[in-house]
């Protein structure tokens, strides 16, 4: 069985929520086959009481284990609910074993197929070690209820490990692959966090390396000021206007590393915003003019698209993406449009309305539209503003 830590966001993407249900689906496959291969034997019963009986006895058994694979997949949650999910298999063999056992063509062999899919079962329901106690004791049922009721123990022991130990390994491959993907998953997350914390320390040098100098060299200088005022008047008029003089420097220096941190083109920030997406699970796609447009159309576009895709990324539902920019006679249109939007989060609190104001104020527009379980972004500016 495959374990390990839960990652953090793995399963909030429709991707990682569709990969859970497969892993669900391939064990309801394996217990279905083990159920299927019992009804064949049970079908054989002379007494229709005895059918009924045993079909509640499967029955049962199956119920316990749909309930505990649902709470149980994905695997971090088999550690916390290891001792209750055994108990509660414990009781549903204890049941549905006498139910089962005794009828059939022959006594014993339908309850072995039920059994093998409670082994079968048991590397998604608990810990490796819960798990091997799990399937030792129900082959162990097995042998007891065969001998109890004078039936072949070998064929029943043989048919519980064999199918029990094929839908075990059916099961832990699926599951595996799911682990592997939830932690990629994260793996990616990981990386973009650790790629913004650089980028935030990067920056943080630059500005220390700008401004370190001349902020030290301004206190200095303020407090020199400060014993002079009384003293020598012409002394003090000097270093306040030396202290202006490096304050101005610095904010030059700071106003130039700043614009060098926003001046990113939209081609370049429509890449990265679709980038993102995809990295979440999204089919994204990008249509963008073949030469680029100035930068006076360009540079307020590129805070509506980053808002835009931020909205996506908080869209739980979306699974797809369009971004569109497109030149006109008399400016510019981006146009970014998500799917799954009959219950996507408020557009109030995100910072949409904010730039719709600062567009407005620039002679442009931004409208936003949920229609059809689309959601659509809008924004135009005018070559002029």
């Amino acid at each position: 069985m495959v374990t390990g830590t839960r990652p953090a966001h793995a399963v909030s993407t429709p991707g990682m929520r569709q990969a859970r249900w497969y892993v669900l689906a391939a064990a309801a496959s394996g217990i279905a086959a083990c159920v299927l291969l019992a009804a064949l034997e049970l079908r054989q019963e002379p007494d229709p009481r005895g059918i009924v009986l045993a079909s509640l006895g499967t029955l049962l058994l199956v119920v316990a284990l749909a309930g505990a694979l649902y709470r149980s997949v994905p695997p971090w949650s088999a550690a916390a609910n290891g001792r209750r999910l055994l108990a509660g298999c414990a009781v549903a063999v204890v049941l549905s074993a006498p139910l089962v056992g005794p009828f059939g063509a022959t006594p014993g062999r339908g309850w072995a197929f039920v059994g093998a899919a409670l082994a079968g079962a048991a590397p998604l329901l608990l810990p490796p070690r819960y798990a091997v106690t799990l399937m030792a004791g129900t082959v162990l049922v097995t042998a007891a209820t065969a001998w109890w009721l004078g039936g072949p123990v070998r064929d029943a022991v043989t048919v519980t490990v064999v199918l029990g130990l094929c839908v075990a390994v059916w099961n832990v491959l699926h599951l595996w692959l799911w682990t592997f993907q939830a932690q990629a998953r994260e793996g990616r997350d990981a990386v973009a966090r650790l790629a913004a914390a650089d980028e935030r320390l990067r920056c943080a040098r630059d500005v220390y390396a700008l401004l370190a100098n001349e902020l030290s060299a301004i206190v200095l200088k303020a407090e020199l000021a400060s014993r002079l005022a009384l003293v020598d008047g012409e002394r003090t008029r000097q270093e306040t206007a030396e202290m202006r003089a490096l304050a101005a420097s610095a904010l030059a220096r700071m106003r130039e590393a700043v614009h060098g941190y926003r001046a990113v083109g939209l081609r370049e920030q429509a890449h990265a915003v679709a980038r993102g997406l995809r990295d979440s699970g999204l089919r994204c796609s990008v249509t963008q003019p073949k030469r680029d447009l100035p930068p006076a159309l360009t540079e307020p576009l590129v805070a509506v698209l980053r808002e835009a895709g931020a909205h996506v990324l908080r869209h739980d539902r979306a699974r797809w993406c369009t971004i569109e920019i497109a030149r006109e006679a008399s400016g510019a249109r981006l146009t970014v449009v998500n799917d799954g939007a009959d219950d996507g989060p408020d557009i109030a609190a995100s910072g949409l309305p904010a730039l719709a104001d600062r567009l407005r104020d620039a002679g442009g527009t931004l409208l936003t539209r949920r229609e059809g379980g689309t959601f659509t972004v809008r924004a135009t500016v005018r070559a002029g503003s």
